[in-house]
């Protein structure tokens, strides 16, 4: 799909289906690495879609590619998501969100999650870098944009979030270096 192409996902069906099976499979990956409950997950996906049709109307290339600016929103998406209070939105999934689920999509969902089971772990091993970091080595290293496009989804300069990935793999290299070296020094002191 061309750039100009994604303005129109707002109102032409056609245009709307080829984007939605264009990135459908990296956006529910996105968003089960993030989520363990598949009925979240299946609606988190939904929504960044929504979103997109919503802003298609704003889409500008000169701001970065599709793939970039749908990342952009589903981060968004996500982070609205757990900033949201959540008592009322989780009594009204649980009752509607999950009658749109059949025993296949549940299935589905349920094995994606598993299958990012381990980018979880990840995520939350990355919990001591800075915000700013951590969402920029998540985009570049497991979404696979490019630091032109993490910056992008980020709405940040490329130098920047070039900056952001350095800093984000030294300390990280610096915490795989410190647990490490921890046994080894202790079993010299043993």
């Amino acid at each position: 799909m061309s750039n100009h192409d994604v303005a129109r996902i707002g109102h032409d069906p056609d245009a709307l289906e080829s984007f939605y099976l264009d990135h459908v499979e990296e956006i529910e990956r996105f968003v089960a690495r993030r989520v363990s409950d598949p009925y979240l997950a299946a609606d988190l996906t939904g929504d960044v879609f929504l979103a997109a049709i919503d802003a298609a109307g704003h889409y500008r290339s000169r701001r970065g590619v599709p793939r970039a600016w749908l990342f952009g929103i589903a981060r968004n998406v996500i982070h609205n998501e757990f900033r949201r209070a959540g008592r009322e939105r989780d009594a009204v999934r649980r009752v509607q969100g999950r009658a749109f689920l059949d025993e296949d999509d549940l299935s589905r969902m349920q094995e994606r999650i598993d299958a990012e089971a381990v980018a979880r772990e990840l995520f939350r091993a990355l919990g001591d870098l800075p915000d700013s970091e951590r969402e920029a080595l998540e985009l570049h290293a497991i979404d696979e944009l490019s630091p032109r496009e993490v910056g992008e989804a980020l709405g940040i300069s490329p130098v920047t979030a070039r900056v952001r990935l350095h800093r984000a793999r030294r300390a990280l290299r610096q915490t795989l270096e410190d647990e490490t070296s921890t046994p080894t020094i202790r079993s010299m002191e043993a």
